[in-house]
Formats: C-alpha cells, sequence, structure tokens
C-alpha cells in the first residue's frame, strides 16, 4: 500500500442515491474522479448537469489536476457525466474491459446491429489487474464482475471504490439481475476483495438505505466481514446464491434502465440523432421478465 494517504471526497446524489468520488493525491494535487452523475429527469427526459457542475467547482477550488475518470461499471440507474467532466476537466475516461461483453449483450437488446461492441467509445479499457496512478499513489483496477459483467473495483492506496459490488455494511450487496450479472461471481468477487488486509477503506456507490442514520460512504474490509447483512464472513456460497436470486426475483427494474443503459454503453453519449436533430432512446416493449410480486388492481367501492 502507498504510505501517502488518499484525500477521498463522497457526493451524494439524492435521486438515485448514488455516490461520486473525487480521489486526490494531496501531495501532486492529482485526482481520479469514480462514478460521476449526470442528472437525468426521466418523465420529461431532460438531461441537467448540476450533479457534475459541484465536482467541477470542488475539483478548481482545490486545485486538483484530474488524470482519470472512471466508472466501476455500466450503470444502469443513473447517466454517466464522464464525458461532460472529462471536457471541462480534462483526463482519461476508463472503464474495465469486460464491458464489450455487457455492450455485445445491449446490442441486441437495442437492436442496434452497428454499434461498434468493442469498447471504443471510452478512453482506457482497464483489464483485471491493471496498474495506474493518482499522482504518486499506485492503482489498481480489478475485474469482479457479479453486479454486472463489467464491475470492476478501483484500489487507489488502501482505499478500494467497490461501485454495485459492495454496498454499507447495513445496506449489503448490489443486486445481480442486470446484464452480465451473477450471483455466485458476486461471491466469489466479494471474496476475493475480502483478502485486501483488513483496514483498506471501502467507498460504495451507493447509500440505499439509511434507516434512522446519517448518510455514510466509508466502510473496511474487516466491518464488512464483520457485519454486512447479505455477505458477511459465515454466509455460505449458497445460502448467498438462494438470498440474492430470490431477492432479485421480487426488484422492478431501475426507473431509468433502459435509458441510462443506451446513453452509458456508447460511453455517455446520446443517441445519433434523427433528421429533426433531435436524439431519441430506444424502450424496448415487455423485453424484460416481470418481478416476481404481482400487480394487483384493488376495487374501490
Amino acid at each position: 500500500m502507498s504510505e501517502i494517504e488518499l484525500q477521498v471526497s463522497g457526493f451524494f446524489h439524492g435521486p438515485t442515491k448514488s455516490l461520486s468520488y473525487v480521489a486526490a493525491d494531496p501531495q501532486t494535487r492529482r485526482a481520479a474522479i469514480i462514478d460521476p452523475v449526470l442528472d437525468f429527469d426521466a418523465g420529461a427526459c431532460l438531461t441537467a448537469t448540476d450533479s457534475a457542475d459541484t465536482i467541477i467547482e470542488f475539483v478548481r477550488q482545490e486545485r486538483l489536476v484530474v488524470d482519470w475518470i472512471v466508472e466501476t461499471h455500466l450503470h444502469e440507474d443513473h447517466l454517466t457525466a464522464g464525458p461532460y467532466l472529462r471536457a471541462a476537466l480534462g483526463g482519461a475516461h476508463g472503464i474495465g474491459a469486460a464491458v464489450c461483453g455487457v455492450q455485445k449483450q445491449l446490442q441486441p437488446m437495442f437492436n442496434l446491429p452497428q454499434f461498434a461492441a468493442d469498447g471504443r467509445q471510452f478512453d482506457r479499457l482497464f483489464e483485471d489487474a491493471a496498474g495506474f496512478t493518482v499522482g504518486n499513489i499506485q492503482a489498481r483496477a480489478y475485474a469482479m464482475p457479479g453486479h454486472s459483467g463489467a464491475c470492476t473495483v478501483y484500489l487507489i492506496g488502501d482505499c478500494a471504490f467497490t461501485g454495485d459490488l459492495l454496498l454499507m455494511p447495513d445496506n449489503g450487496a448490489g443486486r445481480c439481475d442486470l446484464p452480465g450479472g451473477d450471483a455466485l461471481q458476486m461471491y466469489r468477487s466479494v471474496q476475493a476483495l475480502f483478502g485486501l488486509p483488513p483496514a483498506t477503506k471501502i467507498f460504495p456507490g451507493h447509500d440505499l438505505i439509511q434507516k434512522g442514520r446519517d448518510l455514510a460512504w466509508e466502510t473496511t474490509i474487516a466491518e464488512s466481514r464483520e457485519k454486512n447483512v447479505q455477505i458477511r464472513d459465515g454466509i455460505s456460497e449458497a445460502d448467498f446464491i438462494a438470498y440474492r436470486e430470490r431477492r432479485d426475483r421480487g426488484l422492478s427494474k431501475p426507473d431509468y434502465y433502459y435509458q441510462a443503459l443506451q446513453f452509458n454503453m456508447a460511453g455517455g453519449a446520446p443517441p445519433a440523432p434523427d433528421s429533426n436533430g433531435v436524439s431519441y432512446f430506444r424502450l424496448p416493449l415487455d423485453a424484460l421478465p416481470r418481478a416476481a410480486k404481482p400487480f394487483t388492481l384493488k376495487l374501490i367501492h
């Protein structure tokens, strides 16, 4: 681990309960941005940059130089602000190399035969265990699928940015019913993560349920192994898979599911505009299985 202590600042996006981070080397003032959010009103199909602008303002106030803007996976619950931040602050937009497999899965869903499913939409595709630096702090990108097929954990110094793989201990772990997701892979990825030193800090991609506590976005390997409600030490592979698959069958898809996947698979670019200059999302009808919980209509007397 690096002897330089990484400075981590978190930014909470209320509508999606997502967490974005700015991780900086205090000596060189070089930084990475993890999982930035582009505001999106799904009902009106309008984007906005208020959340991303908050990060830009922070980076400029702190006089940081952004080298990296990285995604832990192809998000299905928010649009990435990666290209917007890159245009304002510089830096390379990166994601795990397994994104190509997820793009290939999504290509037929949206009937986009001409779409280049080879990851070229990103500046850097991180192979498993690929090294990089944030200033003088050593970092690695580890492929840890489960939530989706392209999940990557970024270990920067002694800080692990886990995306939706591992959440706060009282939130558990991410769902596994998204493109390329798999409960068995998630269990094994988390066990690999648990092999890091106990004091390793964990910064998750969401804080979903606060249950009377304040917002929280930092835990440790040791605390997760002891207290995580879904996947702590002592929970078997078979028990986790049974729980996760049963729970996921009852979950509806995120509100922005189709729009987020379509936008993010293109590296954070809207669909090509039609002849009228307007971009349109594709929303496939009845293309996904329904959640197990049935919809019931009640008669009102």
